[in-house]
């Protein structure tokens, strides 16, 4: 089958586009998903690059052969284990099931399917692109229970833009209890912040959305009530004590702003760090104004159903930057750390 196999830690020349790559057999409990389109996350850079190290203080800090051998005794998975290279990455697939395991009803067959990216078992926490061979090929092998039944009008495309991107920003909402209030969404332009601006709007809230200033107008389009330039002080732009809930997924400098902006007995959530991940934290400010933290990663399965009913119910709409041929996978990845569009890059094998 064509692939790409990701064999280690560094530049795009660790992506290795191959026609002869073996066809994955099911297990008694697997299904063979024929992949349709795969979205492109953070999460491939990330790993790629061996950010999720400790060692790692900003994404562009790996340039030099040294950087990427400094890595090599690091676990640097996202749920903290040694990575197995060669791997095959893609936490977004959207597909047909055509076989199934022995132990799976062979009725599945012809299902279309999309696949819940971050997964939890008996092993730990598992993610589809990372611990498990993911989407950046034409077949995939996945549990049958991370395989949805989904029934809706969306292209396959459009599907492939929804399951790590969305049910990262609704387990965000989910558990930062978002509802009819002030939200403020940093790094809203990309596949988690457009789908965060999305579903807090279906909660009635007023979303603020942090972005450029030539991607206010597309994030206005999809339900940004307010946008502040991304550049701009946050406390100048909202004032203090303006904000009941941050959703963020930036972080960098600018983040002791945020303790400011929230009201007392404010929220803050994240799930990014694409600024930095070390920040500047005065925990005065935090115990004083009774904030409470989270973080967010691993999902409870009913965040997923919740998304499938939101996509059958068409309450919300996928926004699709680019398509790209899976062998075109350098070029989307280059288009996608140029941070110039709005919404989810998509390859199609």
């Amino acid at each position: 089958m064509q692939g790409v196999q990701l064999t280690g830690h560094g530049g795009l020349d660790k992506l290795l586009y191959k026609e002869d790559l073996p066809i994955p057999t099911p297990n008694n409990n697997e299904v063979l998903i024929q992949v349709s389109a795969a979205g492109v996350n953070n999460t491939d850079i990330n790993t790629r690059l061996g950010w999720y190290s400790k060692k790692t203080i900003l994404p562009d800090n790996l340039k030099t052969k040294k950087d990427f051998q400094d890595l090599k005794n690091e676990k640097l998975s996202w749920a903290g284990d040694e990575l197995l290279f060669p791997i095959i990455q893609g936490a977004d697939i959207c597909g047909h099931i055509v076989k199934v395991g022995k132990n799976v009803k062979r009725s599945r067959l012809g299902e279309r399917v999309i696949v819940r990216t971050m997964q939890n078992n008996n092993l730990g926490m598992r993610t589809v692109g990372s611990e498990i061979n993911g989407g950046f090929a034409q077949f995939a092998s996945i549990d049958t229970r991370e395989a949805f039944l989904i029934n809706s009008n969306w292209t396959d495309i459009e599907l492939a833009s929804i399951p790590c991107s969305y049910s990262t920003a609704e387990g965000m909402l989910q558990k930062a209890s978002a509802g009819k209030e002030n939200i403020l969404i940093t790094g809203a332009s990309g596949g988690v912040g457009t789908a965060a601006i999305q579903l807090a709007n279906l909660r009635g809230a007023n979303v603020i959305a942090q972005c450029s200033k030539e991607k206010a107008k597309d994030l206005k389009k999809i339900g940004a009530h307010k946008t502040i330039d991304r550049n701009d002080s946050l406390i100048q732009s909202l004032g203090k004590n303006s904000i009941d809930l941050v959703v963020d997924l930036v972080g960098g400098t600018q983040w002791p702003q945020i303790l400011e902006i929230l009201k007392s007995g404010g929220r803050y959530v994240v799930s990014g760090a694409i600024a930095g991940p070390i920040v500047e934290l005065d925990l005065r400010t935090m115990y004083l104004k009774d904030l409470t933290f989270y973080g967010s990663t691993f999902n409870h399965v009913n965040v997923f159903y919740d998304l499938i009913n939101y996509i059958e119910r068409n309450k919300i709409k996928p926004i699709i930057a680019r398509t790209f041929s899976l062998k075109d996978i350098k070029l989307a990845q280059e288009m996608f750390l140029e941070k110039k569009f709005v919404g989810k890059i998509v390859l199609v094998p």
